[in-house]
C-alpha cells in the first residue's frame, strides 16, 4: 500500500476550502474559545441502567489561522462530550460523517477481503472511524476495531462497545483511527474523554473530591513557523483553549483557596509530548498520583487497594493519562502556574518546549465541579490481577526504526517501522499478515528496543502492559505499574538501545486481530504500526 499520510493532508488542506464548508464560516461546528478564556469542563453523557447511547456527527471547518479543525458533535451541540460508563456497561454510539467528499478521483483504495470489511470498502481524506484508546474492548467489527472500520462522507455508522465487568475504573478516551490521516484528525481535534466510573472504590482518597478533566491536545502553529529554540514544533490546547505561539497564552483554572481537586488529565495530543508541573510561587508542588492510563495505581495485585505516588512533575506520551490529587494555591500565593517541561525528544524529534499551560487563579468565586463518586459496595474483580506473578509463555523482542524512503535525496519523506526482532522492517499495510500470532491465555514477555534518534512511544489496542524494566535494569516491585502507552527514549549513536521491557496479558476474552504501534500519530501514519492476531484459546 503506498504512503498516503501527506497526500492525504494535501487533499484534506484542498477539499475544506470548497465551498460545501462555507456553512462553518458563519456557525463554526467545531467552536473554540479565545486564547486566555477561563476552563471550561467538557459536557458530561452518563449511562443509564447498563447503556450509554450517544449519537455523533463528525464535521470539520477551517479556523482563521487556516487550520483544518475536526469535531465530533451531538444532535444537542455538545462538542467532545466526556462519557461516563460503569464497568459492564455498553456504550452504543451512532457516528454520521458529515465532513464533505473530497474532489472526484481523490479516492484512495484499502484493498481487503470481503470477510474484513467493516463499513465502507475504500477510504478517503473525509473517512472516519473511532479508537475506544486505553479500553480492554473487543477488536471486532462494530467494537473498538480500526484496521478495517471505515465509515465515509454521508455515511451512519453503529457501534456497541461492551466494557468488561473488571475494566480497571479510571480516566479512558476516543478519537479517530484511519490510517494515514489519524494525525490530522486528532490534530483537528476530533477526541474526547471516556470515565469508567468506580475509581473510588480502589483508591479512596479520592471521593467526594471536586473532579477536573483536563484534555491537552495540539494542532499546528499558526504562520507554520520553522521549530526549534522557543519555536514549538506544535501548539497545544487545554480543553481547547489554545495556548498559541509566541505569546503562550495561558488558560485560566479558577480553584477555592487551599481547596483538594482530583485533577484528570488526558494528553490527547497527536504529537507533542507532555511534562506536567504544578508551580506556587516558583516551587513544584506535589502531585499525588492515582492512576496512569485509566488504571489505579498498585490495585491490581490482588487487594483491590491503591496506592499513592507523589512526584513534582509527571510525563505524559502522546495518548497518555494520569490522574492526581492537587491542593489549590492559598490566598496568598502571587503566581501559581500549570506547565509543561522541555522534553529532549532527540536530534530527529519534535521540539517541545517548556510553556505554561495555565494560571491557577485562587478564588472563593468558582463555578462548582462535579465530585468523584463515593464508594458503594467492594471493589470488582480487576482485569490484571495475578500478572505479575504469571509464568511467562513467550518471550520477544521489536524495536522502532525509521530511514529515509530515499537514502540518497535527505529531503525526501521518512519511512517508519516497528518490527519483530529478525523480520524484515515493513510499512503498516492493513493487508499485512500479522507480525505476532499468540492465544488466547498466553503471557508475555516483551522488550521493545528504540534504535532511532528520536523518542517513540509504544502502545498497544485492546489491552494494558506491567512495566517490568527500563534498559535493561529491573523496575523495583512498588513501582511497577500498568500502562497503555510508554516512552522509549531516542538512542545517541552509542552504546545499547534504549528498551523496556513488559509484560503482556492475553488472558482476557479479547481475540482477533488488532495493533501495536508508535502514538506520536505522524509516525504510525507513515508506516510504524503492525498488526497482533490472538488465536481463540484451544
Amino acid at each position: 500500500m503506498e504512503r498516503i499520510g501527506w497526500t492525504l493532508l494535501i487533499v484534506i488542506c484542498a477539499f475544506i476550502a470548497l465551498p460545501a464548508c462555507g456553512f462553518a464560516q458563519g456557525s463554526s461546528p467545531c467552536p473554540r474559545p479565545a486564547a486566555g478564556s477561563v476552563v471550561a469542563a467538557p459536557p458530561d453523557l452518563f449511562s443509564e441502567h447498563g447503556v450509554l447511547k450517544v449519537e455523533f456527527d463528525y464535521f470539520t471547518t477551517v479556523d482563521a489561522a487556516g487550520r483544518n479543525l475536526f469535531c465530533f458533535v451531538t444532535p444537542l451541540g455538545e462538542q467532545a462530550p466526556t462519557l461516563h460508563v460503569q464497568p459492564g456497561d455498553t456504550l452504543e454510539i451512532t457516528v454520521r460523517n458529515k465532513v464533505p467528499e473530497p474532489p472526484s478521483g481523490a479516492s484512495m483504495e484499502r484493498a481487503g477481503s470481503a470477510s474484513k470489511q467493516c463499513g465502507a470498502a475504500t477510504m478517503t481524506a473525509s473517512s472516519v472511524n473511532i479508537h475506544f484508546h486505553g479500553t480492554n474492548t473487543s477488536p471486532t467489527c462494530h467494537s473498538d476495531e480500526v484496521i478495517h472500520t471505515i465509515i465515509n462522507s454521508g455515511q451512519s455508522f453503529e457501534y456497541s462497545v461492551h466494557f468488561p465487568a473488571d475494566e480497571p475504573p479510571g480516566l479512558y478516551w476516543y478519537h479517530p483511527h484511519i490510517h494515514g490521516i489519524a494525525e490530522a484528525a486528532v490534530q483537528g481535534g476530533a477526541s474526547g474523554a471516556i470515565i469508567v466510573e468506580g475509581i473510588a472504590k480502589l483508591q479512596p482518597a479520592v471521593a467526594g473530591l471536586p473532579e477536573r478533566v483536563l484534555i491537552i491536545r495540539d494542532q499546528n502553529v499558526a504562520g507554520n513557523p520553522t521549530p526549534g529554540g522557543p519555536v514549538p514544533s506544535w501548539d497545544v490546547t487545554l480543553n481547547y483553549i489554545p495556548i498559541p505561539y509566541p505569546s503562550f497564552t495561558p488558560a485560566i483554572i479558577k480553584m477555592k483557596p487551599g481547596e483538594r481537586e482530583f485533577w484528570r488529565v488526558a494528553n490527547a495530543s497527536a504529537d507533542s509530548i507532555m511534562d506536567l508541573q504544578v508551580k506556587y510561587d516558583g516551587l513544584a508542588q506535589p502531585l499525588q498520583l492515582v492512576a496512569f492510563d485509566g488504571v489505579p495505581i498498585g490495585s491490581q495485585d490482588g487487594t483491590r487497594r491503591g496506592t499513592v505516588v507523589t512526584r513534582t512533575d509527571v510525563l505524559i506520551p502522546p495518548a497518555g493519562r494520569a490522574e492526581f490529587i492537587l491542593d489549590g494555591p492559598s490566598a496568598k500565593v502571587k503566581s501559581a502556574v500549570f506547565q509543561t517541561l522541555n522534553v529532549d525528544t532527540g536530534p530527529d524529534g519534535d521540539n517541545d518546549p517548556q510553556r505554561p499551560l495555565a494560571i491557577i487563579q485562587a478564588t472563593p468565586n468558582v463555578s462548582p465541579l462535579p465530585s468523584a463518586q463515593e464508594p458503594s459496595g467492594p471493589a470488582n474483580p480487576q482485569r490484571f490481577e495475578g500478572l505479575a506473578q504469571a509464568v511467562p509463555t513467550a518471550n520477544r523482542q521489536l524495536y522502532f526504526s525509521e530511514v529515509l524512503s530515499d537514502p540518497s535525496n535527505p529531503a525526501s519523506p521518512t519511512n517508519f517501522y516497528i518490527t519483530v526482532d529478525g523480520a524484515p522492517p515493513t510499512l503498516f499495510d492493513p493487508n499485512n499478515p500479522p507480525a505476532i500470532t499468540t492465544s488466547q491465555g498466553s503471557v508475555e514477555d516483551w522488550t521493545i528496543q528504540n534504535r532511532s534518534g528520536e523518542n517513540h512511544e509504544f502502545h498497544i489496542h485492546q489491552n494494558h502492559f506491567l512495566l517490568l524494566a527500563v534498559n535493561g535494569v529491573p523496575v523495583p516491585v512498588e513501582q511497577r505499574q500498568f500502562y497503555d502507552t510508554y516512552q522509549i527514549p531516542y538512542w545517541k549513536g552509542t552504546g545499547p538501545y534504549p528498551s523496556i521491557t513488559v509484560r503482556m496479558d492475553f488472558r482476557g476474552p479479547d481475540t482477533g486481530d488488532f495493533v501495536y504501534h508508535c502514538h506520536i500519530l505522524g509516525h504510525e501514519d507513515n508506516g510504524m504500526m503492525a498488526i497482533i492476531r490472538v488465536l481463540p484459546r484451544g
